[in-house]
């Protein structure tokens, strides 16, 4: 077994869905799920197939975020792995949608960070072992950190008041 990082390609501020599902379906499904969500949504999907012809099924509703998409689905390579890159909304507006696809078993990360996907190669493929999802902690927050918190949040319309 040989381990690899894969560093996922996107611009700084894109926010992107790392997951992991188990069926072809998943495709066509998150797609309805989102649009349903969010009227006017931008995103691409691409999702690993690992059996049968074994492609990266892709889908979505902006030819640049599919592309991205399918570009880092590639990179990976790793069985019912998928992506999901995001346009004009934040993980927080789909998150509840996605994770209603009956296919999807699990959820890395929802990220505008960097992030690197761990995986483990086998002689029958890849596995991933899971993400590190933006830097290292460097301290915990003081009283004047709180007050940012709050305010970023009330800034960007998360809380009131």
């Amino acid at each position: 077994m040989e381990l690899k990082v894969v560093q996922i390609e996107k611009p700084e501020d894109m926010n992107v869905v790392l997951g992991m599902s188990h069926f072809i379906k998943t495709v066509e499904d998150v797609h309805e799920a989102l649009v349903t969500a969010v009227p006017g949504i931008k995103f691409g999907f691409a999702f690993c197939e690992s059996s049968g012809p074994r492609l990266v099924r892709l889908t979505g509703t902006d030819d640049e975020l599919i592309e991205i998409a399918k570009k880092n689905a590639l990179n990976v390579a790793a069985g019912h792995f998928f992506i999901l890159t995001l346009g004009n909304v934040f993980p927080i507006n789909i998150l509840r949608a996605l994770q209603s696809v009956q296919e999807i078993v699990r959820i890395f990360c929802a990220t505008a960070n960097p992030v690197q996907v761990i995986l483990a190669e086998t002689e029958q493929g890849r596995g991933v072992l899971g993400v590190v999802d933006g830097l290292s902690t460097l301290g915990v927050e003081t009283e004047k950190d709180v007050k940012e918190r709050m305010a970023f949040l009330r800034k960007i319309g998360y809380k009131l008041g």
